[in-house]
C-alpha cells in the first residue's frame, strides 16, 4: 500500500491542450479535492 512520503505531484495539465464543457483550461490547483473523472478517447 502506498503512503504519502511514496507519492510525488502530478505533472501540471500541458499548455494548448483542448477542453470540452469548461469556460477555460483547468489546473491542478483548482481540482485539488474534488472527485475528478478523465474520460479518453481518440477518433478514428
Amino acid at each position: 500500500m502506498a503512503t504519502n512520503s511514496d507519492r510525488s505531484p502530478a505533472p501540471e495539465f500541458q499548455p494548448g491542450l483542448d477542453w470540452i464543457n469548461v469556460d477555460h483550461p483547468l489546473t491542478l490547483r483548482e481540482l485539488r479535492g474534488k472527485l475528478v473523472l478523465l474520460d479518453f478517447w481518440t477518433y478514428g
